[in-house]
């Protein structure tokens, strides 16, 4: 019998003029955009270069498929998800991502709330086949407060805080955090940290190796962050604050909670604030991560290892270093030559997403699909 399977990672694409249009006239300087400027293409505000890539190179292509159907229409969605035997997942942006690079809180805010609008929109007839993820405004905690309200008041049950904390924004292991995580915990809204989100260029290397160093630091990003909550007491303090790390690895997490016990235990005249629970126990009580291809976290989940509790799946639909279009493949293949309970098995890949952002498990597609 199939199981549920939920992606933890997937990406869809908002209409390319919605913080053009959507934005006041005197917040439109503000408004995110891709544009053709000579051989590349430009993302970014009108004063503002984010991201920028020659166009008509091979890796242009490389960066995932934006052309399919299923990344803007419905239908087209779920013909994708029925070749991938995903029956449900959480939807990501694509232009929204570049959202904690703007400087100005207004246009932050306004620009957060008509993507939140237009998701609830595209996704809200859908509700067991998608999660909504909300975006939140940071520049100005008052700001993503009200959001945060706004999000609970429209159903949704997660909502996105940068990976990393962006320049001039009080760090993760600061009491400044406690009343937006105290807000999201009495809410329900998971908050779900995608990679690359916050930065104001994922490249941090040009030389020998820097696809691939680029990359993986992106693990080591969301390892920090986990590192700066826990150890902080951002989470001890909120204990009903719940967090997930998108498209960061998950094997990470054992090694890091092993870490941190390690020196709670024997550096303990030097740790500040002191902690009401372990480490340990604060990530499997607390921390999220979602994977795409790393079997590590898999057998440290069936061995029981702390940090290995709450592992998810994900495809990162439809970029090229996710599983689309042979997620049913890849996830076998996952599993093989491993000795893994099938409760572990349906917890990963999908039981665990479920159960966080309150899913029924529902098999909503077929057990396979003819080549």
């Amino acid at each position: 019998m199939k199981p549920f399977v939920f992606s933890a990672d997937s990406h869809i694409m908002e209409p390319a003029d919605i913080f053009l249009e959507g934005l006041p006239a005197s917040l439109k300087d503000h408004a995110i955009h891709a544009r053709k400027e000579g051989e590349y293409l430009i993302t970014g505000t009108k004063d503002k270069i984010i991201y920028r890539l020659r166009v008509g190179q091979h890796r242009e292509k490389a960066l995932g498929d934006n052309e399919r159907r299923g990344i803007r229409e419905i239908s087209g969605r779920l013909e994708d998800m029925e070749l991938e035997g995903i029956d449900s997942e959480i939807c990501f942006p694509s232009l929204g991502l570049w959202l904690y690079c703007l400087d100005n809180a207004d246009a932050e805010a306004a620009s957060a709330r008509l993507y939140n609008d237009w998701n609830d929109g595209f996704l809200g007839g859908h509700a067991n086949r998608f999660v909504r993820c909300g975006m939140l405004p940071v520049l100005d905690f008052s700001n993503t407060l009200a959001e945060l309200d706004y999000l609970a008041s429209k159903g949704f049950t997660a909502a996105m805080l940068p990976a990393v904390s962006p320049p001039n924004l009080p760090k993760y292991n600061s009491e400044a955090w406690d009343p937006v995580f105290a807000r999201a915990a009495k809410l329900g809204i998971v908050f779900v940290m995608h990679t690359g989100t916050g930065l104001e260029t994922v490249v941090i290397e040009r030389g020998p190796g820097a696809g691939i160093i680029n990359y993986t630091n992106q693990m080591t990003d969301a390892q920090q962050t986990a590192m700066y909550l826990v150890s902080g007491g951002v989470l001890d303090r909120n204990p009903g604050a719940r967090v997930a790390f998108i498209e960061s690895g998950a094997s990470w997490l054992v090694a890091l909670a092993e870490r941190m016990d390690e020196v709670s235990v024997a550096h303990a005249n030097f740790v500040l604030p002191k902690l009401s629970r372990a480490p340990s126990q604060i990530v499997d009580d607390q921390v999220w991560a979602s994977f795409q291809h790393d079997r590590a976290c898999i057998t440290s989940a069936a061995a029981g290892l702390p940090g290995a509790k709450n592992i998810m799946w994900g495809s990162d639909y439809p970029h090229a270093e996710g599983t689309f279009p042979i997620s049913r493949r890849i996830v076998d293949e996952l599993f093989e030559g491993l000795d893994v309970s099938d409760e572990v098995r349906r917890n990963i890949l999908g039981l665990n997403a479920a159960r966080l952002f309150g899913v029924e498990p529902k098999v909503a597609t077929s057990e396979r699909v003819a080549a």
